[in-house]
């Protein structure tokens, strides 16, 4: 599915492509490591690993990496919903605690890593990459594809629905209560609801034998195409930790169809409020966010996150690893380190960009299968 993000948006090819596909989360996570391990070894002096997010990915890059001796640096760092039912909860943790630079987003997510007990030394304050993405390619959006012709809706005028997660949709109960709660926004309001629906949802619907009433289910878009999408929605309900981000980003009210989140920025704010899963309360919630309010300032930064990190890392000047040999050699310094990016399948959370770096610069994609 990585593939379409990466014509898109005119992307350099990675130099490897791991390949893994769907799995459970052990299974996808040590297949991450075997493969993963093969090709550090195979690249000759690393400087460090990049990560970002919190997918299974993130957590067996910064495990390959540390476990060799190279240094690893955690993009969106310190992010927390203090749900250790969420794997990504446990995602997040262990790579913070195991990444040599810590890159956080935000001021209270720089306070979270402080409060765990890592070293201030470790910890930069960035602003998040996904500011970046956004404002790169919002108009590219615009230019290159037509979202609201092709679904036949007008500027505000429907709303916007992602349901994916596991604990919503592996769950009959609360993915039955957030249908109920869609179809009563569609009486209530009598507009479009769209929902590009996840196979794994799709799957989990047939599954529980449920339907989906009034609500116009599309297949999974590129990521221009959602973009867009999200930018010209009346409001937003979801349970994506990233979609949070973009719709206060873009300034679009949104509803979480959780009961926590990690981006609790979105809430302080006022661009964002917990619905949890009941139908009335997912209503309710609806109302009030759509109540007129004062336009809220975006908390995740200025859009220059991947520029700040580059000066890091080039200012730290990390001594590259032999993939011979797993001790830190302390003869050589670049004027531009080396870098190995491990990129995260989130076609919304972007890396620093790759344009202008040397072939050792290298990238690596896992396809990695949420299904």
């Amino acid at each position: 599915m990585d593939n379409v993000f990466f014509k898109q948006l005119s992307l350099p090819e990675p130099d490897y492509a791991l390949n893994i596909g769907s799995g459970s989360h052990g299974e996808q996570t040590g297949k991450i490591l075997i493969r993963l391990e093969k090709v550090l070894h195979s690249t000759k002096e690393i400087d460090i690993v990049l990560v970002e997010g919190d997918t299974n990915t993130v957590l067996a890059g910064a495990l390959a990496a540390a476990k060799l001796g190279i240094r690893v640096g955690h993009v969106e760092a310190g992010l927390r919903s203090y749900d250790r039912k969420m794997p990504e909860e446990i995602n997040r943790v262990l790579t913070d605690h195991c990444s040599d630079l810590l890159f956080a987003p935000t001021p209270k997510s720089k306070q979270t890593l402080l409060d765990e007990g890592i070293s201030k030394d470790k910890i930069f304050l960035t602003g998040n990459t996904i500011v970046d993405a956004v404002y790169q390619n919002i108009a590219l959006a615009t230019s290159k594809v037509d979202a609201l012709s092709q679904l036949a809706l007008k500027h505000r005028s429907y709303f916007l629905v992602t349901i994916h997660r596991q604990e919503n949709v592996d769950n009959k109960e609360r993915f039955s209560q957030i249908l109920a709660g869609l179809e009563n926004l569609h009486e209530e309001f009598n507009l479009p609801i769209i929902y590009p629906i996840h196979p794994r949802a799709k799957k989990q619907l047939k599954t529980f034998g449920l339907h989906i009433k009034n609500v116009e289910t599309v297949d999974p878009l590129d990521y221009l195409s959602f973009l867009q999408l999200e930018n010209n929605a009346k409001l937003i309900l979801t349970d994506s930790g990233g979609v949070q981000e973009e719709a206060c980003i873009l300034g679009v009210p949104c509803v979480t169809l959780r009961y926590n989140t990690e981006r609790p920025e979105t809430l302080e704010v006022g661009a964002n409020t917990l619905a949890g899963t009941n139908p009335k309360t997912i209503l309710s919630k609806t109302h009030k966010m759509l109540q007129p309010k004062p336009k809220w300032k975006n908390p995740f930064g200025n859009g220059q996150a991947a520029n700040k990190i580059v000066q890091i890392l080039t200012k730290q000047q990390p001594h590259p690893i032999n993939h011979t040999n797993t001790t830190r050699t302390n003869t050589t310094t670049h004027p531009t380190p080396h870098a190995f990016f491990l990129t995260n399948p989130k076609p919304t959370q972007r890396k620093p960009s790759t344009h202008g770096q040397s072939h050792e610069q290298r990238t690596c994609r896992n396809r990695e299968n949420h299904n």
